[in-house]
């Protein structure tokens, strides 16, 4: 029987989980830096196809061994029927244009598809339903990490929900900054991606990445949070490939 192992490595960590056509596994989490063709190879049976997305190429190139070959590291080429008007397809990153296959497939257009990771990337499909663009800011564990690393005396603190806006310590105060001022910093972008590609229409915003409940707790900045969008959309690309 067929089935899918579908990979997605970032620069901090990396998931994977077996699926087939139409079900997903539960996700398994790792660090990229603890990568290795032994983690897949025992998860790869007779009839298992690989499809994996990776903004990270010495990872890539370290398992790359464990895979059949035909499988399926993701480029513009493998982007189901995703329409696609960036000057650069080659300069997308595998894991956004997962994001951009599942949002069109399954939740529709116009949309914003805003992933948190290292890095924060904001996704644009138009009115069309093409992918058109985006942004890319530090993410919220980077921002954290530098300024402890930029200061003398300030710790480094683990990203969670503040209890008030007002810290009572040094670490209380850093995580109201750091999660309210991130906070800022994503309905900025939003407000402008509005103002500039949507200014007529309201596009759906779709959250995905580890950060996303945290920001969006009682602001509403996104329409709808789904966790396993990435590995939603190596799997229709799967099926695109296979399963047509």
């Amino acid at each position: 029987m067929l089935s899918y192992l579908l990979i997605d490595i970032s620069n901090s960590f990396t998931k994977f989980t077996k699926a087939s056509a139409d079900r997903l596994g539960k996700p398994v989490r790792i660090p990229t830096a603890s990568l290795k063709v032994s983690t897949f190879r025992k998860l790869l049976g007779p009839q298992t196809k690989v499809v994996l997305s990776s903004v990270v190429p010495a990872a890539t190139k370290r398992i790359a061994s464990a895979f059949p070959k035909d499988a399926i590291f993701v480029g513009p080429k493998h982007a189901a029927d995703l329409r696609i008007t960036y000057p650069q397809p080659s300069r997308i990153g595998a894991d956004r244009l997962a994001n951009a296959v599942a949002c069109v497939r399954l939740h529709g257009y116009p949309a914003i598809v805003v992933d948190f990771g290292t890095a924060v990337t904001f996704d644009v499909i138009s009115k069309e339903g093409a992918y058109v663009g985006g942004v890319i800011a530090p993410g919220l564990g980077v921002m954290a990490e530098y300024l402890h690393t930029r200061t003398a005396l300030l710790p480094l603190i683990k990203v969670k929900r503040p209890k008030s806006v007002v810290g009572k310590s040094t670490r209380e105060a850093m995580l109201s900054g750091a999660v309210h001022g991130y906070r800022g910093l994503v309905r900025e972008i939003l407000i402008r991606i509005r103002e500039e590609q949507f200014p007529r229409s309201k596009p759906l915003v779709i959250a995905t990445g580890g950060d996303s409940e945290v920001l969006n707790e009682s602001l509403s900045l996104f329409d709808l949070t789904d966790p396993l969008l990435t590995l939603r959309g190596l799997q229709l690309i799967a099926n695109h490939r296979w399963s047509a």
